[in-house]
């Protein structure tokens, strides 16, 4: 207990310095606007500011980019509740009964609830994310290069779950992502590959350029073609704070949202919007008027808000200490972490406890200001969304070709992003999901050098990945991840032709 002692004191250190407290209130602020505008979504944002980072110290800068991706899920239920429009994919379920209340003059409770439950739920996920990440980071200290190389193996076999549609379409873009990974210079030999004597694919393709152009400029595109037609509500939003029959008939929808959520969140391709399906699933069945969700009942924002939140707390456990992303802003993160020179994984915490520390403790102060943020700001964020997309989408694109550039002040890593944009508006138009290419490209030269030194001890025999406990059983469980995978793909499409046929 003494250890956890010092290791707080250090994190408030970290986290209560001027510079780090003012990074944490950007983040926070980003976030939450960036939830409240529909269509640019936290892996976007993570992706344009990224290149902002590289002065940064790299506490700073994990603490502002953890503050953008909790903070966007407290800011999508502001759409969500007022204009029936999810900000991100994990306030899906939010609009169902917060837009109902709304209509019936109880926007005020439904905002005040979601951030409340919110502010729960992220508090606790912190909570437990101090008390579980140090314990387990022990267990995974022996891990040596084959143990690295399995577990990075299985990490690759969580395209099964980023794929929303077609798993065989998430395999060909997780292999067109290793493949792209390969370009550059050799990290045994130091000969070049695939750079085709262009001298800026050297050091190969940077994964700022990528994300911005897959997810930024894409979605830029995919925009231009949709003509939206917002109406925002116009009321006056009143009665922020909760009555006591709505926490008579909420909170235990956001303890049970919280568990649900966190524990979604830890697991591969759980997510914040899993969670939040998952959440509101539960409150129905439970609910002792189910037929009344979607009319506008309290519980059904308590507990996915609740959800997701806990959700995206409990995602930062794999990558912190086993250095695996569950989700596509996870995988962003891992990169983030290693431009700013950290090795995600078992060393992290021992390595750079400033780092894993302060932002824990950043967690803690970001959810008391998101708190603080939420409720008196909503009548800005009403005005925010009658911003024409077509005057925000060209800052956007902007602030893409800016970011591009200031990363190496090189032409090329703009042309880069350009192209990248593209081929992301192509895979939208015909549903390749670019996410499992981002869990390939960043996880791909660390699977290759796992794979070189282990083979390298071993004298070229693969029995080292098949006699060493941990090794083989990472790769056990990555083939039962992908059996379960296919069977459950499989076992779908026969529910779906039955149906047909009736």
């Amino acid at each position: 207990m003494g250890s956890l002692v010092e290791n707080l004191l250090l994190g408030y250190q970290v986290a209560f310095s001027a510079i780090n407290l003012l990074y944490c209130f950007i983040g926070v602020f980003v976030g939450t606007l960036i939830g409240v505008l529909p269509g640019i979504g936290p892996a976007g944002a993570i992706a344009l500011l990224l290149p902002i980072t590289y002065g940064m110290a790299p506490a700073s800068a994990i603490i502002m980019l953890a503050g953008i991706w909790y903070g966007a899920q407290y800011g999508g239920s502001t759409t969500s509740i007022l204009i029936n429009i999810p900000g991100e994919t994990s306030t899906v379920m939010t609009c169902l009964d917060g837009y109902q209340m709304s209509r019936q003059g109880r926007a005020g409770p439904a905002l005040g609830i979601a951030a409340i439950g919110s502010f729960i739920a992220g508090t606790f996920g912190v909570v437990i994310l101090m008390l579980v990440a140090e314990p387990l980071t022990k267990v995974t200290l022996k891990f040596g290069p084959p143990e690295y190389f399995s577990l990075m193996v299985l990490a690759l076999t969580l395209v099964t779950y980023l794929a929303r549609g077609s798993m065989l379409k998430a395999i060909i873009m997780a292999v067109l992502g290793v493949c792209l990974s390969l370009i550059g210079i050799d990290i045994i030999s130091g000969c070049s590959r695939f750079t085709f004597g262009i001298v800026s694919l050297q050091d190969g393709i940077s994964v700022i350029p990528m994300c911005m152009g897959l997810f930024g400029v894409a979605e830029i595109l995919t925009n231009l073609e949709v003509s939206v037609d917002v109406t925002v509500f116009k009321e006056k939003i009143k009665g922020l704070f909760p009555s006591l029959k709505d926490w008579k008939d909420s909170i235990v929808s956001i303890f049970r949202g919280t568990l649900i959520g966190f524990f979604l969140g830890i697991l591969p391709g759980g997510g914040v919007a899993i969670a939040s399906f998952t959440s509101y699933a539960v409150e129905k069945r439970f609910s002792k008027h189910p037929e009344k969700f979607g009319t506008g009942v309290i519980e059904g924002v308590a507990g996915p808000e609740s959800a997701n939140n806990a959700a995206s707390t409990g995602s930062f456990i794999p990558l912190f200490t086993l250095g695996i992303p569950s989700n596509v802003c996870m995988a962003l993160f891992l990169g983030a972490l290693m431009i700013h020179g950290l090795q995600p994984g078992p060393l992290l915490i021992s390595q750079y406890p400033d780092v894993f520390w302060g932002v824990v403790v950043s967690m803690y102060i970001g959810n008391v200001t998101l708190l603080i943020l939420n409720l008196p700001l909503i009548p800005m964020w009403v005005r925010v969304l009658r911003l024409p997309y077509w005057v925000l989408f060209p800052l956007i694109l902007l602030f893409c070709i800016m970011g591009s550039y200031s990363m190496n002040y090189n032409t090329f890593d703009v042309y880069v992003m350009l192209i990248f944009g593209i081929i992301g508006y192509l895979c939208r138009k015909f549903e390749y999901e670019p996410a499992p290419m981002i869990l390939g490209f960043i996880l791909a030269p660390m699977i290759e050098k796992a794979l070189r030194q282990s083979l390298l001890i071993s004298q070229g025999s693969l029995s080292i990945f098949f006699t060493r406990s941990i090794s083989i059983s990472c790769l056990i469980i990555a083939l039962l991840i992908l059996s379960v995978s296919v069977f459950t793909k499989k076992r779908r499409q026969a529910i779906v032709k039955m149906v047909d046929s009736d």
